[in-house]
This record gives C-alpha cells, structure tokens and sequence, in this order.
C-alpha cells in the first residue's frame, strides 16, 4: 500500500498534523502581535521625544535670586514670598505695550525692589505680520529669555530700553545688532548673550509659549492681572504710575 495514500487516510495523523499547524500558526501570530507592540511603543516614545525636542532650547534661571521661569513660561522677576503677583503679556511690537510700560515700568521696580510684587512677564509673539517680514516680535521674545538667562535683575531695565526703542509697526523692526547694543548698553556684555540673539536660540520655545498663551484665552496685548483679576481700567493701565494703587490695594489685602 502506498504510504502516502496511507497517511492521508490515517485521521489519527491528520489531526496531529492540524494540531501542529494551528500551534506554528499561533506562534507565528503572537510573534507578529509581539513585534507590533514593540513597534507601537517605539514610535510612541519616539514621538514624545519628538514633541520634547520641537520646543528646542528651553531657557532657564536656575541659581538666581529672585528670578524663575514660570509654568506658563514668563520670565517672574521678585521674591518668592512678595504678596502679590503681577502677571504682564505683551508683545514688544505692540504700540499699546509700549503705552504701559511708559506709564508703569517704573512702578513695576519699585515693587520688585520693595518685595512687595513679583512680576511674571509673558512675552509673545502675537505680531510677527507688522514687521515686514523680519519677524521682530519672535526676536525681541527670544533676546527677552536670552538677557534673562544671563542675569534676570537688569531684565526690567532691558525691557524699558527695549520699549523705548520700540520700531513702528510695518517697519523692518530692530536689527540684531541694535538688539544686542541696547542689551550691552543695559550690562549684557557676555558674549554668549549676543550669540543667543544672534542664533534666534529660543525662537521654537517662544513659538510654543505664544500658541499655549494664545489657546489660554488671551489674544490681546497688553493683558494684565494683580493676583489673578485683570487690570482694565485706562487709568490703571495707562496713566503715570496708574497700576501702584492696584498693586498697594492687592498688598494691603494680604
């Protein structure tokens, strides 16, 4: 008798022959659900890493006194026990926020140096399209993180110098060399602070701060807070020394 034929009439080894071939299927299928999870969990830390790295470089002002970069990624200038907390966006294009900081950069000093106030400055770059295409709102934010890292305390000083040479909207914006000039004529003379504005070193962080500020609700420049309640009043916000009162009524609350 023909084997063959033989094997193939056996159902005793035709069934031990499906058994075998459903557990080399089986094998083969977990292998390949094994080997697409592994995948799955590459590409999930990939992405994560991804997403880490698009915000670049991200700055920082660890070991000064008195200065930190806050969750909402503004540069917080005061003591940490200040009694009150003043929170500032702006948009160093904007003519508005020049218009306040005129009228109160000056009370915002005061309070720091009182430890009265701590200031959280929030600087966006709401206004890249009035710069004729050099994106000066992008740069100016980038020099503001780039003058923080390197010495948080002349960071409001840098900044009224900044607004007082504020360009006029349309126009091709500050140049980085005349960024770096008023940053050396402020005390930044490090080197490696006129290469950060040089190099644009923080531009994807700004970028992501002014969409998460953005998406946060806030669309407008100036927007201020004392202690969470926005400042609207024009008195407050842009008449000489206007925010003191709202800033010594917040304190005297405490």
């Amino acid at each position: 008798m023909n084997p063959e034929v033989n094997k193939k009439a056996n159902p005793v080894a035709a069934a031990q022959r499906a058994d075998r071939n459903r557990k080399v299927g089986l094998q083969v299928a977990v292998a390949a659900v094994l080997v697409a999870l592994i995948a799955g969990i590459g590409i999930s830390v990939a992405m994560k890493k991804s997403s880490a790295e698009d915000v670049g470089p991200v700055p920082s002002l660890a070991g000064q006194q008195a200065a930190t970069i806050t969750d909402t990624g503004a540069i917080r200038i005061g003591k940490p026990d200040a009694k009150v907390t003043v929170r500032v966006v702006s948009d160093m294009q904007c003519p508005a926020c020049r218009m306040f900081e005129t009228a109160n950069s000056r009370v915002l000093q005061d309070e720091v140096d009182k430890g009265t106030a701590a200031v959280e400055y929030n600087i966006v770059a709401f206004l890249d399209v009035m710069s004729s295409g050099t994106r000066y709102s992008s740069r100016a934010a980038n020099a503001a993180y780039a003058v923080a890292e390197s010495d948080a305390s002349k960071f409001q000083a840098w900044l009224a110098a900044m607004y007082t040479a504020q360009p006029k909207e349309g126009g091709f914006g500050l140049t980085d060399e005349q960024i770096i000039q008023i940053a050396k004529d402020a005390g930044y003379t490090d080197p490696a602070v006129a290469q950060a504005i040089t190099d644009n070193k923080y531009d994807r962080y700004v970028q992501k701060i002014t969409k998460d500020v953005s998406e946060s609700g806030v669309n407008a420049t100036p927007s201020v807070w004392v202690d969470g309640q926005q400042v609207r009043t024009q008195q407050a916000m842009f008449a000489p020394d206007g925010l003191r009162a709202v800033i010594d009524a917040a304190a005297a609350g405490h």
